[in-house]
């Protein structure tokens, strides 16, 4: 296969510098294409560059490691980097995906090297399972600190109204705005998607390409229309909206 291509998203400066000269080191043939210190700016990352393999912080801020591993789903071999050795260890011991300890021990990291490059010529594991075990193992340091939204306050014409997250079928970047499209009706607000993605549940609604997030329950089908891309129709919408690469692995089953 082509080099492979590596992601770390870790918060700590001095941990994500050498967690990167250890991989240099231990895997000199793989490139470090991204580094992220935090879980909003490595969704873009991942999106950007779509890397092979993410080292991914299980605490971090905008998104935890935990919210960002299931936005990125199948879409990349994941090996968690965590300071929690006791039942999170468990439940990583009973799951498919590596784990790194910190500090992070270079003997530790080759295993875990040797274990991620032999699975790289098959599809990335489903981690659902593992990812509800850590939620209900780890629940006080890993949970954001804000509640989802519920609410979204919008300009409708010269009216600000309030949309229910529930009624949202789509979000979508537009320029210095993001649009928000009911089944009735189309407002602006002036947050950024990739800050509004923290705030939604990523159970209900899953990101498709780099400047849109759709209701999972609104889609009303999905078709290829060339080897990398999909596009999405939305229950109560003539518009197609495109789904790229790096998110096409939502829609596999």
């Amino acid at each position: 296969m082509s080099q492979v291509s590596i992601m770390i998203a870790e918060d700590e400066p001095l941990m994500r510098e050498r967690l990167q000269q250890q991989l240099a080191r231990c895997w000199p043939d793989a490139t470090v294409v991204a580094l992220a210190e935090d879980g909003l700016s490595a969704l873009q990352a991942f999106i950007d560059h779509e890397p092979d393999i993410v080292f991914l912080d299980i605490r971090m801020p905008g998104m935890n490691g935990i919210d960002l591993a299931r936005r990125i789903g199948a879409g990349a071999h994941i090996i968690f980097v965590t300071a929690y050795n006791q039942y999170a260890v468990e439940a990583f011991d009973a799951g498919a995906v590596d784990y790194l300890l910190k500090p992070v021990e270079e003997e530790r990291l080759e295993r875990a090297i040797e274990r991620v490059r032999r699975k790289l010529h098959q599809p990335p594991a489903d981690l659902s399972p593992l990812l509800a075990t850590l939620r209900s193992v780890m629940p006080q340091p890993i949970e954001l600190a804000s509640t989802k939204l519920q609410w979204i306050k919008a300009t409708v014409g010269r009216q600000i109204r309030l949309i229910h997250v529930n009624d949202v079928l789509f979000f979508q970047s537009d320029s210095k705005y993001t649009r928000v499209v009911t089944r009735d009706e189309e407002a602006f607000i002036r947050t950024p998607l990739k800050e509004l993605l923290a705030g939604l549940d990523p159970e209900q609604f899953w990101q498709i390409h780099r400047g849109t997030v759709v209701q999972v329950k609104s889609i009303a089908s999905a078709e290829r229309i060339d080897a990398e891309r999909m596009e999405v129709r939305m229950k109560g919408s003539l518009e197609k909206l495109v789904v790229s690469r790096a998110f096409t692995h939502l829609f596999r089953e």
